[in-house]
């Protein structure tokens, strides 16, 4: 089968997130890079494309540029899906151009740099009818969704508490003021959006939460913080929530944690017992009862969902995480492209990956934590800040 071919805005030599992308594409050889606008530094731009090896012609100094000339080239040639690897303030303005253009999406998150944007690419979405993904990779692997299939058939039975903590210490320092370009514009308003840990590592607390749990949050009771003196954006936040179901929660999210790495931890209590998950221990899902001893379940083992080994690469004891499951969302989408179809499968589906709705769900948390920890109101309604936004008196 032919390949799928992308290209990529942003992403070029030095950039972290670029090269994560395009590591994960290649990794079940389903696409093929054929184009980029790597960087708004000409020569940069150039010089990633040709260490890439790109055909001359493909490196373009800018997204237009980008897109008018794929747009000229024959159709089995040109470019299918773009990848956005961007500072966020980017992300809104790709892929609406790309997406009015034609073309596929697959974007970094958060979506944009607030709920309006999100509305203006869920727009551009159904006007064009192509596909649209976010990567929120943490979803992406195999023992995330073991979790989410044994809370969906009711091993845990009714859910009561879900407590999900992303602590980081990278950002206890004034790297942001020390040449530290990644520093720099996630502390950057005008670059990151209206969070700075919030939109960078809550949204995908927010995110694992729901997706994992089944449930939606209702109501959210938030605390925003900036520790660092002359930070612009917070570097720590907390949120109590109030799920559908009369479940509660807590979301814990830090950049000043000092000494920690990346730690993505998810529990989710039931009337029966509860799992427990670490980003950092990724391969083990531990479930404890009530009523009986604890299980361990381990990817490759015994029992596991057929959706979770649809998302395993290596046997039993053999350690994948990060880069496999990136591959895994690039896979899903690639399935989701070929087979022609608009939009994400259904979560509980083996081609399920995050697209339009799970960034719509992500920007109305962003807003809310806003809103909330600004104001006077103890509660804020997720749907009345979504409707306030669609519907603007």
């Amino acid at each position: 089968m032919p390949k799928i071919r992308y290209g990529m805005v942003g992403g070029g030599e030095g950039a972290f997130i670029g090269a994560v992308h395009r590591m994960a594409a290649a990794l079940d050889g389903d696409y093929a890079l054929v184009c980029g606008a790597f960087s708004s530094d000409a020569q940069r731009g150039r010089r990633s494309a040709d260490a890439l090896g790109l055909a001359p012609g493909r490196s373009y100094p800018t997204l237009d540029a980008l897109l008018a000339g794929e747009s000229a080239l024959p159709a089995e040639e040109r470019m299918e899906v773009l990848a956005i690897v961007t500072p966020n303030h980017l992300h809104a303005p790709a892929a609406i151009a790309a997406l009015d253009a034609g073309f596929h999406v697959m974007s970094e998150k958060p979506m944009a740099l607030d709920l309006a944007e999100a509305l203006a690419i869920e727009a551009a979405v159904q006007r064009s009818g192509k596909l649209y993904g976010l990567t929120f990779t943490y979803s992406g692997f195999p023992l995330v969704e073991e979790a989410r299939a044994r809370v969906a058939r009711g091993d845990l039975g009714k859910i009561r508490l879900v407590q999900v903590e992303y602590s980081q210490g990278w950002l206890s320092g004034p790297l942001d003021r020390e040449g530290n370009k990644q520093a720099e514009w996630r502390t950057d308003p005008a670059r990151a959006g209206l969070g700075g840990c919030l939109g960078d590592i809550g949204t995908h607390a927010f995110q694992l939460t729901e997706h994992v749990s089944g449930l939606t949050v209702e109501q959210l009771s938030a605390d925003l913080t900036t520790h660092v003196p002359g930070r612009r954006l917070d570097d720590d936040i907390a949120a109590l929530l109030q799920f559908e179901n009369g479940a509660r929660g807590v979301l814990k999210a830090s950049q000043i944690a000092a000494g920690d790495e990346n730690g993505l931890r998810l529990r989710i209590h039931g009337e029966k017992g509860g799992l427990d998950w670490s980003q950092m221990e990724p391969n083990t899902l531990t479930i404890r009862w009530l009523d009986r001893p604890a299980e361990i379940i381990r990817a490759g083992g015994p029992g596991l969902e057929a959706s979770t080994t649809a998302r395993l690469r290596t046997p039993a004891g053999h350690p994948e995480g990060y880069i496999e499951a990136f591959a895994n969302l690039y896979r899903s989408f690639g399935h989701a492209l070929r087979a022609g179809q608009t939009r994400p499968p259904a979560w509980d589906t083996v081609d399920w990956f995050p697209g339009i709705a799970d960034g719509l769900r992500t920007m109305t948390f962003v807003e809310a934590m806003i809103a909330n920890s600004a104001g006077a109101a103890k509660w804020t309604s997720l749907a009345d800040v979504l409707e306030a936004r669609r519907n603007p008196s």
